[in-house]
């Protein structure tokens, strides 16, 4: 199975996998009344909402270039992973509500062992299943999925706070721990939906590769470019899944077109074996035409 299928896959799948561990909440706290069990099932439907805006945003990233779209869909998982982001925000603030009346009427939670046994075993599933999304995502380079992933893994760990603040409410008494707790959790989405959206959004500004990837571009090029002289100018963005890459190659002058399209042919093949789903443009200057000035994107190959 290609990367992509897999990816659609994955993200398909995230929609029943939600939409099961919320009932699994809901039905905890329907049994226990707990306003911190609430806040807990209030972010598994942004689960489910945000799973359904993933697979979309990655249908669509899939689709080939076009007339319109000379470039590609790769942003779309970006939509979809600032969406999710202000999602968790809403679930977040409807969580402060309902946390500031609870905290006014505090009570103790009824049925609470069967109702911690449900959250507890979402929680275990939960955190088996973010892993996965985290690790695929970032494997394939899916924004949307990777988002989906983190969303989930803070949903565990507001979970497994939540377990621990209300077995702590049931021992000692203190039910005001109860609504205390869904604040905690509220805060703590916010910040999360805010890490989200931020990331998402620097996707949207093209944001280039980290220092690590441009540093092994560099040396793809340098390794690939025998019979040029020099490369300058490298830039590179990010666009969900792809990479792009372009660059100046200059060549002598005195060089045929054909053997400096090999060149570039070879650089090409080498850069996209080495930097999974890359795009690469590479402007081919004569060297008594190329630019004076060097830059810090410059670098010479004799």
């Amino acid at each position: 199975m290609d990367n992509t299928k897999t990816i659609s896959h994955m993200a398909l799948l995230s929609i029943p996998i939600a939409i099961v561990i919320f009932v699994f909440k809901y039905c905890a706290w329907y049994l226990t009344g707990s306003v911190a069990l609430y806040s807990d099932a209030l972010e598994s439907i942004v689960n489910v909402i945000g799973a359904c805006a993933a697979w979309w945003a990655i249908r669509v990233s899939m689709k080939p270039a076009d007339k319109n779209h000379p470039f590609g869909h790769y942003k779309a998982e970006y939509f979809s992973a600032v969406l999710e982001g202000v999602l968790i925000i809403v679930a977040a603030l409807l969580i402060l509500n309902e946390a500031w009346s609870a905290l006014r009427n505090p009570h103790i939670i009824e049925h609470p062992d069967m109702g911690l046994a449900l959250n507890l075993l979402a929680a275990v599933f939960n955190a088996l299943w973010a892993f996965m999304l985290i690790r695929y995502g970032r494997r394939h380079r899916s924004p949307a999925l990777e988002a989906d992933g983190q969303h989930i893994m803070t949903d565990v760990v507001t979970s497994v706070g939540v377990l621990f603040g209300l077995v702590a409410a049931l021992i000692t008494g203190w039910a005001v721990l109860d609504p205390l707790l869904a604040i905690i959790v509220a805060l703590n989405i916010l910040w999360q939906g805010w890490k989200v959206i931020n990331s998402s959004v620097q996707g949207l500004m093209d944001t280039a590769v980290d220092a690590e990837e441009n540093t092994r571009i560099h040396d793809v090029i340098a390794a690939n470019a025998k019979g040029a002289i020099e490369a300058h100018d490298l830039r590179t963005r990010l666009a969900g899944r792809v990479t792009f890459i372009e660059f100046h190659l200059v060549v002598p002058a005195n060089m045929t077109v054909g053997k400096a399209h090999k060149i570039c042919d070879r650089i090409e093949d080498a850069l996209q074996k080495d930097i999974k789903n890359s795009r690469v443009v590479i402007h081919i200057e004569p060297e008594n035409e190329a630019r004076g000035a060097p830059d810090t994107t410059d670098f010479s190959f004799t």
